[in-house]
């Protein structure tokens, strides 16, 4: 019994010296919206030492840091599962450590994205270099689906060269550095032939993890039933999904949605947005949304060809699609908690007390504005997402307003 009253004292003890301990940050009185957790409502998110320690109603400790978020939400750092970050400056080598790729840290902290992953820069050959260059010089998160083709995306013959698309030893090279490699990723084959996909499919077979595939270029173009219902496994990716271009099918036809997709999304295929510089056009992702269709994932698939043109950043892409149709959470989950579970990362896109503290505070402005799809189309809306504050691994990355900053005062 004495033993017993002892642990309780000292538990209680325990939560008491907690409670006293000053929070690194706190972030009081946001709309959390956290997807795997259930979370959808106002309460506070208190940090420390890089983590997520408490999120509840109200929470009253010290802080070296209090961002007041009120009229603002509060949500998981944002997951951009397709971008091309192996930049670089090898001459026409386009996104494998060449000039159309960008450092990720330019372009990602300011938009609420605190993950990204470069899907297919690098192959087998070259991962070591982009390791070094990106992965290890970034305060974003950086993730890497390894592209079938050893030399990876550098463009013209090299990217139709399937005697460099070899399963077994990129499935080799993403074993070896499983902490970073989350995937394999397919893109640009011109031919008529299945061999690239089935080969990127083996490669994810012997590693254990998800093909991403940028479909497309073939005369006449191949089917994307056979690809979803044959060719891919549930949990692999399809990527450009709101896409009409040429030599690959689009998932609308004569504003239909064509029926497999439903069943192929019910299957397990991931549709991810990539809406790039050529990837997203209104005449497919209009009727699709009316028709039911979601995509799982949202991504940007920035390079120097998207970010000046109709795709922006990744929140304009999730701010366009809530003006379509989609609802606040929607797009949130598809930026946060799903892509983490697409890639396997489920430590990550969610506030679990124990998870990396990446945390970003969204303000939903309202006003008049206007969203351009790589077509050269303009929808209006009434409301664009603003990323406010970026907290990346614990620290204040990105602050638009000051709101984690202490008054100046003369």
């Amino acid at each position: 019994m004495r033993k017993g009253v002892f642990l309780l004292f000292a538990f209680a003890a325990t939560i008491i010296q907690l409670q006293a301990q000053t929070l690194d940050i706190l972030i009081k009185n946001g709309h959390v919206i956290d997807p795997k957790n259930g979370r959808d409502g106002i309460m506070d998110v208190a940090i420390r030492d890089k983590k997520i320690v408490q999120v509840a109603p109200s929470i009253n400790q010290p802080a070296t840091q209090v961002i007041d978020a009120s009229g603002m939400y509060v949500v998981p750092g944002l997951i951009d599962i397709h971008g091309h970050h192996f930049f670089g400056t090898q001459p026409g080598h386009y996104l494998s450590n060449s000039f159309s790729a960008l450092p990720p840290d330019g372009f990602t902290l300011r938009s609420g994205v605190t993950t990204v992953v470069d899907v297919g820069g690098a192959g087998w050959r070259n991962f070591a270099t982009f390791k070094a260059q990106t992965i290890d010089n970034s305060t974003t998160r950086v993730l890497s689906f390894l592209n079938i083709v050893g030399n990876g995306m550098s463009g013209g013959k090299r990217e139709q060269n399937i005697e460099d698309m070899d399963p077994v030893m990129t499935a080799k090279v993403a074993k070896e550095n499983k902490e970073y490699v989350v995937g394999i990723k397919l893109a640009h084959f011109e031919g008529n032939t299945w061999i690239p996909t089935e080969r990127a499919v083996e490669a994810g077979k012997l590693a254990g993890i998800p093909v991403m595939v940028d479909f497309g270029g073939s005369d006449p173009p191949l089917s994307l039933e056979t690809l979803f219902m044959e060719k891919l496994r549930p949990g692999d990716i399809f990527t450009h999904c709101f896409a009409y271009v040429k030599g690959r099918m689009p998932i609308v036809k004569d504003g239909k949605l064509e029926p497999f997709v439903l069943k192929a999304q019910q299957r397990g295929i991931i549709f991810d947005v990539g809406h790039g510089g050529g990837s997203f056009a209104y005449e497919i992702a209009v009727p699709a949304i009316q028709q039911g269709f979601r995509p799982n994932s949202i991504s940007t698939d920035l390079h120097t060809g998207s970010m000046n043109k109709g795709m922006k950043d990744m929140l304009n892409i999730m701010s366009k699609l809530l003006n379509l149709g989609m609802s606040l959470n929607e797009v949130i989950t598809c930026a946060t908690w799903t892509p983490a579970k697409v890639i396997h990362r489920e430590e990550l896109g969610n506030l679990d007390v124990g998870a990396p503290a990446d945390v970003v505070v969204l303000s939903l402005d309202r006003g008049n504005f206007g969203f351009v799809d790589v077509r050269g189309f303009r929808m209006p809306g009434d409301r664009k997402l603003t990323c406010q504050v970026t907290i990346a691994n614990g620290e204040v990355a990105w602050d638009l307003n000051g709101l984690a900053a202490k008054p100046f005062k003369q």
